[in-house]
């Protein structure tokens, strides 16, 4: 089964997240979140809102296409 969109989303956040070498506890300081609100959108299972996904894109130095997995 392919992956949601979300899925794919969450995977790509995780995986910039990592390369910065950035903790899923200080992202979601940084949101103002708890870890597994934050955890949900790795997942998938929440969807993220264009705040949140701007946020996410210049903390971690990536581009929405690189969010999105358009290349």
């Amino acid at each position: 089964m392919e992956p949601t969109l979300a899925q794919r989303i969450g995977k790509n956040l995780a995986a910039a997240r990592k390369a910065k070498g950035i903790t899923q506890e200080k992202i979601a300081q940084e949101m103002h979140k708890h870890q597994s609100d934050y955890s949900e959108y790795k997942t998938g299972k929440v969807q993220l809102d264009y705040d949140k996904m701007e946020f996410l894109c210049k903390r971690l130095d990536i581009t929405p296409n690189d969010l999105f997995d358009f290349h």
